[in-house]
């Protein structure tokens, strides 16, 4: 195992060594390269942050009420159901989907 931080490398022969290091904020690292355990006290760039949050509200955004739902088609009823792993089970027409998916939001 190693303690890896910026440039920095160092070996680690025990497990005080192990909790030492990350102490000071050095990612444990074994020989092939895969984490075993982070640093403390890191954090994310605010700009990362930032990015990642407005991915989420648009991802959320998408995500479409039951109400909402009353002006869609019948193909794009059936899409939603199957997107959101409601069963419409024999339904065929926009107001039997849609009260399939209606019922499926109360369970």
């Amino acid at each position: 195992m190693k303690a890896v931080k910026g440039n920095r490398e160092y070996d680690i022969v025990t497990d005080a060594d192990k909790t030492y290091y990350q102490n000071k904020g050095f990612d444990i690292v074994e020989a092939d390269g895969t984490i075993i355990a982070y640093g403390k006290g890191r954090t994310v760039p605010y700009a990362k942050y930032a990015s990642l949050k407005a991915e989420l509200d648009t991802l959320k955004a998408g995500k479409r009420e039951p109400d909402e739902l009353s002006g869609m088609t019948v193909d794009e009823l059936k899409a939603y159901a199957e997107a959101n792993g409601i069963d419409i089970g024999a339904a065929s027409t926009a107001e039997g989907i849609l009260k399939k998916i209606k019922a499926a939001g109360k369970e």
